[in-house]
């Protein structure tokens, strides 16, 4: 999928930037889709720099459609029998100050999703303010640690990018061995 997004970029220079964060609103859309490999797309034809800062707007970009959609379309979902688990009424029933907060921790966290986070706060009582600047702070940590790791791991040999696929593929079945998902017995 990288490799197709770079050749992407590539054959399209004058437009790459425009495709990137169309690129950007779709995964934020979808909600599931990981982003990591825009942002290798991105680091790779754009440098370090400009790869970063391209992501982070796309990324703010996405999430804020994201937002409006989310809000457009679910916005009725908040009364439904879904949304009546206490801590999932806790975030949507937040004040701004305190949805502010948890917007911003949220997006720090790397593996919290973002289309969760994005939906949760549309389909609740937070803001578009407040949702567009605590998504905007928690997603400048985010996005450089994403590029960090991201830009590390495409500078790795090929021994230590096996060694890390097996480590990673190691802890998930040990997370997944852990949650109950793997490993019942019928």
């Amino acid at each position: 999928m990288q490799q197709a997004i770079i050749e992407l970029f590539q054959t399209n220079p004058q437009v790459a930037i425009m495709i990137s964060l169309l690129l950007s609103v779709a995964i934020s859309i979808l909600g599931v889709v990981p982003s990591v490999f825009l942002t290798a797309a991105n680091l790779i034809v754009f440098g370090f720099w400009g790869g970063l800062l391209l992501s982070f707007a796309g990324e703010v970009l996405g999430a804020t459609v994201s937002f409006f959609l989310y809000r457009k379309g679910f916005k009725r979902l908040n009364d439904t029998r879904a949304f009546q688990y206490p801590k999932v009424q806790k975030l949507l029933q937040a004040n701004q100050k305190e949805a502010f907060a948890l917007i911003i921790s949220l997006r720090i966290l790397p593996f919290i999703p973002s289309g969760l986070v994005t939906f949760v706060a549309a389909v609740g009582q937070t803001t578009f303010f407040t949702f567009f600047i605590a998504n905007m702070i928690g997603k400048i940590p985010a996005i450089v640690i994403e590029s960090l790791s991201v830009y590390q791991l495409l500078h790795l040999s090929f021994e230590w990018k096996i060694g890390v696929t097996i480590l990673g593929l190691g802890v998930l079945i040990y997370i997944m061995k852990k949650v109950g998902v793997v490993g019942r017995s019928s």
